[in-house]
């Protein structure tokens, strides 16, 4: 595929866009990648990186390995996707502790029409789609739904299993890979070895990402290639039941104290933003949704001008 400068520069805002995503615990960057139109691009991508590949780079140099992965689309996509992490994770941070209902209503919009956007890409309901998009909504709402674990797990077997599941969450549209680590009581052991600069720990959570993104992708690759009506399907459903973690307006049912010994939301549930405890800016956050929202309607009404 032959791309210009400004193609890649788009590819590396598209990036940007998912990192922003997955810095917020709840928000999926794949669900991000999904809107954007690079969803099945990156998946094949991904699932082109095998172990054969060391024989062609020792064979034939780093240019057809380079080209077998599509180098430069993940180059420009990763790059955006770090460069949103460290510039933005601050202000983000400060949204979620300040502004939180803002920020939730932003992505609940923009997730909301990120749903009729996936949803109007099925070219042909049957009983079985209708029975996976009902099943992926009842799945993700139950996850949401799950008490995290109390007790943390800090052995190395654990944290690579832990890793291997939450990059499968982090690129299926969604749950958020970090809201799967803090359900599974890895997420404050990895934030700590990552702080303390423990490689044996960051190692064996980095070599569960690989594995877990490598398998997960074919896996995904598969299914759009032979059963794509039943994977969008699936898909959709399984968005309609994450907007539960996204829901704007939450009632903190239990706490716990961070590394930093501050207190933070353990446990929540939706509520109802008329019964909302505090201030449920109900206007301006219905304003924000609608932002979001229009973001994606926008998107797409470009990408069909463009096709």
């Amino acid at each position: 595929m032959s791309r210009s400068i400004k193609d890649y520069v788009v590819i590396g805002l598209k990036g940007m866009a998912m990192g922003a995503a997955d810095v917020v615990p709840g928000v999926s960057g794949g669900t991000i990648a999904f809107i954007s139109g690079i969803y099945e691009e990156l998946l094949g991508s991904i699932s082109n990186i095998k172990f054969g590949l060391l024989k062609t780079l020792k064979e034939e140099g780093i240019k057809p390995v380079w080209k077998a992965v599509n180098g430069n689309f993940l180059a420009a996509l990763f790059t955006g996707i770090f460069i949103s992490v460290v510039s933005l994770a601050k202000a983000i941070k400060y949204l979620l502790e300040n502004k939180p209902v803002l920020l939730w209503s932003f992505f609940f919009g923009l997730v909301l029409a990120s749903i009729i956007y996936i949803a109007k890409q099925i070219t042909k309901w049957n009983f079985i789609s209708i029975l996976l998009l009902v099943g992926g909504a009842f799945l993700a709402y139950y996850i949401t739904t799950l008490n995290p674990l109390v007790s943390e797990n800090s052995s190395l077997l654990y944290l690579f299993l832990a890793g291997a599941i939450a990059i499968c969450a982090m690129i299926l549209p969604g749950i958020s890979g970090a809201f799967i680590l803090v359900l599974l009581g890895a997420y404050k052991p990895i934030l700590a070895a990552v702080s303390d600069r423990d490689f044996k720990t960051i190692i064996a959570v980095a070599l569960g990402t690989i594995v877990g993104l490598l398998s997960f992708s074919k896996i995904l690759k598969w299914l759009f290639a032979n059963y794509k009506n039943y994977t969008l399907a699936g898909l959709t459903g399984f968005i309609i039941g994450s907007l539960n973690k996204i829901w704007p307006w939450k009632e903190t049912l239990t706490w716990r104290t961070n590394s930093h010994g501050v207190e933070v939301p353990f446990k929540q549930q939706s509520v109802s933003p008329f019964s909302f405890d505090g201030d449920a800016q109900l206007t301006i956050a219905i304003v924000i949704a609608i932002i979001g929202f229009s973001i994606i309607l926008i998107m797409e009404r470009l990408a069909v001008q463009k096709k």
